[in-house]
């Protein structure tokens, strides 16, 4: 794969403003590891091997075991995953993939992950989705290349 152009270096501003929202992120209180898990699914369904590596090696630095790495596309079925980090997957799922049915986020997935976040918990969860869904549309779309960051 060859990159198609270099984002960060082309738009340096908008770049920047993006790793505001990271710095953002960083702070927030959700979980670390739970907020890798996320951007590991979402890269996973939206195809960006750059994000997916990126948050996998993240994630392991964190302390994340090997098999809850290679479980997160089945994470419905497997049994190393939280309650909460499997009602913010969900939701991630839910919000990754919009177009797909006609009430996006159902009821149900909302209140499971309000049953196990707060207010600023839960919006700190949909920047981190929103966020991680920029990034993976801006990489793919880009070519760029795992390994690079």
């Amino acid at each position: 794969m060859t990159e198609r152009i270099n984002v960060p270096k082309v738009a340096p501003e908008a770049y920047q403003a993006m790793r505001g929202v990271e710095r953002y992120l960083q702070g927030c209180d959700v979980p670390h590891v739970t907020l890798e898990l996320v951007k590991i699914r979402v890269s996973q369904i939206n195809g960006c091997s750059f994000c997916l590596d990126m948050h996998a090696r993240d994630a392991k630095k964190s302390g994340v075991s090997d098999e809850r790495l290679w479980s997160v596309a089945a994470w419905r079925e497997a049994q190393c995953y939280t309650d909460a980090e499997r009602a913010a997957l969900a939701l991630a799922e839910a919000a990754t993939r919009i177009a797909d049915r006609p009430d996006p986020v159902p009821d149900d997935i909302w209140a499971e992950a309000a049953r196990h976040y707060t207010q600023e918990q839960l919006a700190a969860l949909i920047v981190a989705i929103a966020q991680i869904n920029a990034w993976t549309r801006i990489n793919v779309v880009s070519r760029r290349v795992p390994g690079s960051f």
